[in-house]
Parts: structure tokens; sequence; C-alpha cells
């Protein structure tokens, strides 16, 4: 099986539910009809309207969702995206390695999954895109990406999920360049807007510092921080 990842662009204020609406009411059932069993949507919607860490430039429009497809192979992917291009957004889609490098159940921060397919998970997402600074090379970026990053930040880091994908390549036309889409998933938003939560400071400020310094050195090794795009969204897995 090989994993897809599309992007999906919008209109930040075109209301609270509206691509929740469309995305799991409409495309989900969609894609399930035309032979997608393992699917996941996250999408900007009312139950996730957190202050992302990591604000979208004032004129840009920001990635309102990201859809995942298991597929047996990405060439069979033309169904896929003759439904996604019904929504009318903007869409990219990228050939991914994905690893699920923390899952629900796997910490004291989250409990194992018992929700139903297609229910919302109890969590606010962080969906970040990432990109190599120009002068770095490949084979290290991905070493300190998996070797010393996502070691520390779920070390540091209240997160209850971590989907780390790596792009391999983009798949559609004109797709903007995207080396890497985490997904992360919080207890709740204000884990993502408090840095004593965030940062698993525990009510000491020396402590959340220290692990403010630790996060700052290891993820400009390896991050241009200029071209990191977040949003903040809700989390729904078939099945």
């Amino acid at each position: 099986m090989e994993k897809l990842v599309y992007l999906l662009w919008g209109d930040a204020a075109a209301g609270s539910d509206h691509y929740r609406d469309l995305l799991v009411d409409t495309v989900a059932p969609e894609l399930r009809d035309r032979g997608v069993a393992q699917l996941t949507i996250d999408v900007d919607d009312a139950a996730s309207d957190v202050a992302s860490p990591v604000p979208t430039p004032s004129g840009e429009q920001p990635h309102v969702a990201a859809v995942s497809v298991w597929l047996p192979a990405n060439d069979r992917r033309g169904p896929v995206e003759e439904v996604l291009a019904s929504t009318g957004l903007r869409s990219a889609g990228y050939l991914v390695s994905g690893a699920v490098y923390t899952d629900y159940g796997d910490n004291e921060w989250g409990a194992e999954r018992t929700w139903g397919a297609g229910e919302r998970s109890p969590s606010v997402l962080t969906v970040c895109l990432i990109h190599r600074p120009p002068d770095a090379d490949p084979t290290e970026w991905v070493r300190h990406w998996h070797g010393v990053q996502s070691p520390v930040s779920a070390e540091i880091q209240p997160r209850m999920r971590y989907v780390r994908n790596e792009v391999v390549r983009p798949l559609t036309d004109g797709a903007p360049e995207v080396h890497g889409i985490v997904e992360e998933a919080w207890p709740s938003g204000q884990h993502i807007i408090d840095p004593m939560l965030f940062f698993n400071g525990f009510g000491d400020r020396d402590l959340m510092n220290a692990n403010i310094g630790r996060m700052i050195d290891s993820v400009g090794a390896f991050i241009d921080m200029d071209r990191m795009r977040n949003v903040t969204m809700s989390e729904y897995l078939w099945p």
C-alpha cells in the first residue's frame, strides 16, 4: 500500500464548519464508495478554533485540510482526485513515507482509540508543512528529523499522537514544494496556546524555558522557519 496526502487550501473566513461538512459529510463517503478503505481527514473546523503557534502570513491562504488515503498503487489515484476536485478547493497531492511515531494510548497524554470511524478524535491537531533549509543535505536532514527532533519533541511535549509524513515526491501538477507534513495531536487547545503546557513545564518556569531552548535548537537545525506553515485542525479517522 502507498500513502498519499492531499493538502487543500481555502478561505479561512468561509465559516467555522463549512469545510468540515464538505469533507467529512460529503467527500469521505464518496471516497469510501470508491474503495478507499483507510482514510484520514484533518480539517480546520469550529472544534479546532485555536490560534496556531505559527500564524499564516497576512494575505496568504492557509491550508484548511489534509486528506490522507492509502491505495494499492499511487497511479490508481484518479478517482480520489476526481472527488477532491469536486470540492472546488485548490489541492496538491504528495506521495509520502508515513510513520505513526506516537499513537493514541502510547503515553500518558491520551487513551487508546475507542471512538468510531468518522467520529472526531478527542484532540486538537497542528498540521505543519516543513521545508529543508536550502543548504541542507537531504540525508542529514532526515537523520536529524528522525533521530533528534522526533525523540526530543516526544520527551518535552504532551503529544497524544504524532504522524510523520516525509514527502517522497509531488503527484499533482503545480504542487508547491513541501518536504514534510507533520500531524500532531494535543490534549486540548489550551495545550497549544499555553507555553507551560506546550513545553511540559509542569508549573516550573525554569524547566519550561529549558525545554523551549532544546526545541529551538533542534528545530532551528533542520527547518526553514520562514517557510513553515501550521494550522490547527480536527481529526477524523476511517476505519
